[in-house]
């Protein structure tokens, strides 16, 4: 008779599992929790303890730590294996289902010690997993409730495929995996660079296609962890890109930048080109969208409130946006999105997490870096002209400083108002960065704040935004021509606040 061996703390679908192994001649072995389900279920189940012929002992911490377990799950079915198992009235063991103690649930909690976090790691139930899988052309290995349904047709069915005892095997490995490195992290604690970095990654859904369409795309999340995009519901459109999903997550990030005031945000290829706050939604939009409609074509649109009837109105009369992303819509609003721009994705969102660190691939590895959080201290900050600015000005300048954080380097960006009505963003040169953020702001920056996102090394970049009409510039400061460059703010009758802080983005 084929014996089943069960120690799940995921106890979904269980019982039915076990009552189909029974149907299909399989004799349970169970540990503790695991055996009382099964036999409050009416099921014939066996203890481990009677199997290995030793109690439970260390209050559970040993018990399934011995040679009537393992040996029945690595045992090759060879003559020499075979005479050792009888020797030693070894019973072999043909289908392990095992998940872990809930460690990273346990970690999460706060005020969770490291004694309750150690007393959480499980020990016997990675090592039945690894041995069953390391031995999968014989043993069946079961991690993940999801999978019972299909090895329950094959078990029926008569026979197992090769590949499915290679693809269970494969997903315990990962599962094992996934959990050692959840353990790291716990241990690695609040150091942002530690010897080692251990990311397992799951695949959280299949996208349209990669940057390009001749590129396949996914993505991926870390395993056991959920992020925003895991809550995301898409109410119509294509399906989405991987540049879809780069550009939205910068845009939603942007809009929840100035998460206490109504703000729509419009990017294109991953920098913006309009932003704007306002009294209500509607009006942030129009005042985004208008400061660069030829920009604004096939992009993304982020607002970070709901979308009425009205707004969904004057969306779908101008050009289309490749995604809309909202925290909300009213019934109208959706159907309307929905009816009018069938391809347009249509999504709505919750409040984007914060993020723990960046990896980018280059040859052999990756580089790794904390955040780049985004200050507005005014306190922190220096005027260091002669004029100090109004506080209608600070405003301006402390937007122009958060948006500027967004914009590819070298970035410049002018507001007015409330508005993002001139961005300079990727050039190679910074006062060419100020001349296009000056051009495309049409006479519309006067009166506003310039943000530069490193220091300006000559006075020309400073004098471009000077003759756009600006009265502020808030940028790091930090170069040695630093004194030049404040002369000529001073000449201009500009007020220039340092930050100290610059904010590259590659």
């Amino acid at each position: 008779m084929p014996r089943a061996l069960l120690s799940v703390s995921d106890k979904t679908g269980l019982v039915d599992f076990a009552r189909a192994l029974v149907e299909l001649g399989f004799e349970l072995v169970a540990t503790g929790g695991t055996k009382r389900a099964l036999a409050d279920a009416g099921l014939a189940v066996t203890s481990v303890a009677a199997v290995t012929g030793a109690p439970e002992i260390l209050g559970g911490r040993v018990k399934t730590l011995h040679p009537a377990i393992h040996g029945a799950l690595l045992a090759l079915p060879t003559d020499e294996h075979e005479a050792e198992l009888a020797r030693h009235g070894i019973a072999r063991i043909d289908l392990v289902a095992v998940n872990l103690y809930p460690f990273r649930e346990t970690v999460a909690r706060a005020g969770v010690t490291d004694a309750e976090a150690m007393e959480h790691l499980d020990i016997g139930g990675p090592t039945m997993i690894r041995a069953a899988a390391k031995n999968h052309a014989r043993v069946l290995v079961l991690v993940d409730p999801a999978d019972y349904g299909a090895l329950l047709d094959d078990l029926r069915a008569g026979e197992v495929p090769p590949a499915r005892r290679r693809a269970l095997a494969r997903a315990a490995f990962a599962h094992t995996a996934a959990y050692d490195a959840a353990i790291v992290g716990y241990l690695d604690g609040d150091d942002p660079l530690p010897p080692t970095r251990h990311v397992t990654l799951e695949r959280a859904e299949s996208l349209r296609y990669g940057e390009n369409p001749h590129q396949a795309g996914a993505r991926y999340r870390e395993a056991g962890r959920r992020g925003w995009w895991d809550r995301v519901a898409q109410h119509g459109g294509l399906a989405l890109s991987y540049l879809n999903l780069f550009d939205a997550d910068a845009a939603w990030r942007l809009a929840h930048a100035f998460a206490d005031r109504p703000t729509a945000v419009v990017v294109k290829h991953a920098n913006p080109c309009g932003v704007a706050v306002a009294d209500d939604l509607a009006t942030a939009y129009e005042r985004a969208f208008d400061a660069d409609p030829k920009s604004a074509f096939g992009g993304v649109v982020a607002l970070n409130g709901v979308v009425d009837l009205a707004l969904a109105e004057t969306l779908v009369t101008n050009p289309k946006a490749d995604v809309l992303i909202a925290a909300g819509y009213e019934d109208a609003a959706r159907e309307l999105l929905v009816r009018r721009r069938k391809a347009m994705r249509v999504l709505e969102a919750p409040v984007p997490g914060a993020v723990a660190y960046g990896l980018r691939r280059i040859d052999g590895g990756f580089l790794l870096q904390t955040p780049d959080e985004i200050e507005r201290d005014r306190e922190g900050w220096r005027v260091v002209t002669r004029r100090q600015p109004t506080e209608r000005e600070w405003l301006d300048l402390e937007m122009a400083w958060v948006v500027g954080a967004a914009v590819s380097s070298n970035a410049i960006v002018l507001v007015e108002g409330g508005r993002a009505v001139g961005i300079g963003a990727g050039q190679q040169s910074r006062v060419d960065a100020a001349e296009l953020a000056a051009a495309k702001a049409a006479g519309r920056a006067r009166g506003g704040a310039c943000a530069s996102d490193a220091f300006f090394p000559f006075r020309d970049g400073l004098d471009v935004a000077a003759g756009a009409g600006v009265a502020t510039v808030i940028q790091p400061g930090g170069s040695v021509r630093d004194e030049e460059v404040i002369a000529a703010a001073d000449e201009h009758g500009l007020a220039m606040v340092f930050t100290g802080r610059r904010h590259f983005r590659h």
